[in-house]
């Protein structure tokens, strides 16, 4: 169940290379496949793509030698900084990725989530960095302004001993200082698409800051390249100069990534962990089969038992801004200590909101799908999905908010009578069934009364507080920008169509 694509061959993603790349001498090559397609612009010629599996070796000795950072090409401080940071030896991302980056190779990224991808593109653009410091060296796109943050933090605990510039640009912070900071020409600039299109789009002098930009990264790619994005994107292409690498990190592939992989005129490097989407294996997936209007009282009652579950922390994820509002004054009613995490609230409270749970200061996340991709929080024990998602892809990445780098970790999604259809199809796609959530009925809807009257006390707050007013200002203001991009005539279409094939 994928979503509709707008990615064709005018879209100027890879770099134009008229020269063959060098030989590699870290990997063998698993698999090399053509690829063909009619309408392609004079200039643009598709190359093969080269792809390599987990299971492939990394040298000609075989797959059981252990593979340390030296040995991937990085400089003797990027190895000594991994030992600092803890990072004992090379994920396999890693070891397939840095090596092909460093010798200038357009690289695809699939790998699950948790699995060390942000080292596998932040330390050769580090280590390339330190051969030839400049500003703006790289480039990095992300979905989500908190991520963004996240990502930053991981630049400058890589590069601590480089000096490392690195700003942050996304909404909902100051546009002047923004583009201050990006007027000081910082090494690696950090951010959402909208946000750098609007500087790109109003600042005459921003854009040529990056005509020399050496590295493009589109983290979290898949979604990046989603169907509201395409706009914004053309924007940066157009200020990028054609001699550069990009580099596309993701957990799940989808057409538009696909796409882009075969129109790849750099011979593009495809790492691939897994065919299709996948969860680790240290996931336990599970579900409770509920009628809709007790779903807050399960919900109570799994966070009331997290300390017998050996539960540290837990991310509570809904599908809407409004459910995650009138959640965190439901749980304030019942003396649980919760953060929320949603688009309509100011960045401020959103950075302050994660903070609180990151430090430690509540046990207790709500979240909507802006908390679910990329977010690394060791603590996180266990991941609700208290509204089943639309996409799995999009299951696949909030339940990969726990059992990250070989931890273990526990997934429980409220599964009502509407949502079995969901359900059925995110099994199919990651290929295993969930199992059932041990509970006892009784014990849970003892409550009922107790979660009841929260709830009215809940929504009557909600009224006092004014969100409903903010949210329809809000969802006015995105149907106009929505319009203005055309997309309501795409999803309009693509409405029809699944109508007709229903």
């Amino acid at each position: 169940m994928d979503q509709e694509s707008l990615v064709d061959e005018g879209f100027p993603l890879f770099r134009k290379c008229p020269k063959q790349p060098k030989a590699l001498p870290s990997l063998s090559v698993a698999t090399s496949s053509s690829s063909s397609s009619s309408g392609l612009a004079a200039e643009t010629s598709i190359k093969q793509v080269e792809k390599v599996r987990e299971d492939i070796s990394l040298t000609s000795t075989g797959p059981g030698d252990s593979v340390t950072f030296g040995d991937l090409g990085l400089a003797e401080w990027a190895v000594q900084t991994c030992k600092e940071l803890g990072m004992r030896k090379p994920t396999p991302v890693q070891a397939h990725c840095i090596p092909q980056i460093l010798a200038g190779r357009d690289v695809l990224g699939l790998a699950q989530t948790g699995s060390g991808k942000t080292a596998a593109f932040a330390l050769p653009i580090l280590h390339s960095l330190s051969l030839d410091p400049y500003g703006i060296f790289a480039l990095v796109i992300t979905p989500t302004r908190e991520l963004a943050y996240q990502l930053a933090e991981q630049f400058r605990a890589l590069g601590s001993c480089l000096h490392l510039r690195c700003t942050v640009i996304v909404g909902g912070m100051d546009m002047l200082s923004q583009a201050q900071n990006l007027m000081k020409r910082p090494h690696v600039v950090i951010s959402t698409p909208g946000r750098i299109k609007v500087l790109l789009d109003e600042n005459p002098d921003i854009p040529p800051l990056f005509s020399n930009t050496k590295f493009l990264v589109l983290d979290e790619a898949d979604r990046v390249l989603d169907v509201g994005f395409e706009e914004e994107l053309r924007v940066i292409f157009q200020c990028l100069p054609k001699k550069r690498q990009t580099l596309l990190f993701s957990a799940t592939i989808t057409s538009d990534l696909q796409t882009l992989l075969e129109l790849s005129s750099n011979k593009a490097f495809f790492y691939e962990a897994y065919e299709g989407f996948k969860t680790v294996d240290t996931l336990k997936q599970q579900y409770v089969f509920i009628p809709k209007n007790v779903k807050d009282v399960y919900l109570f009652h799994v966070l009331s038992k997290m300390e017998d579950m050996g539960i540290r922390s837990v991310m509570i994820f809904v599908s809407t801004c409004r459910s995650c509002h009138l959640l965190s004054l439901l749980l304030e009613e019942l003396d649980q200590e919760a953060a929320a995490l949603h688009s309509l609230k100011s960045q401020n409270l959103r950075l302050a909101a994660l903070h609180r749970f990151k430090s430690g200061q509540v046990p207790i996340l709500l979240a909507t799908d802006v908390a679910s991709r990329g977010l690394d929080i060791p603590t996180v024990d266990l991941v609700i999905n208290y509204d089943i998602p639309q996409f799995p892809r999009d299951y696949i990445h909030r339940v990969g908010r726990t059992a990250r780098a070989g931890r273990g970790g526990l997934a429980i999604s409220f599964v009502t009578q509407d949502d079995i259809t969901l359900i059925q199809e995110i099994e199919a796609v990651v290929g295993r069934q969930l199992e059932k959530f041990d509970c006892k009925e009784n014990e849970v809807l003892s409550d009922i009364t107790k979660v009841y009257k929260a709830r009215r006390v809940a929504s009557m707050k909600m009224v006092d507080d004014g969100f409903e007013e903010k949210a329809k200002a809000r969802k006015k203001q995105k149907l106009k920008t929505m319009a203005q991009k055309g997309l309501l005539n795409k999803r309009s279409h693509k409405r029809k169509q699944r109508s007709k094939a229903s």
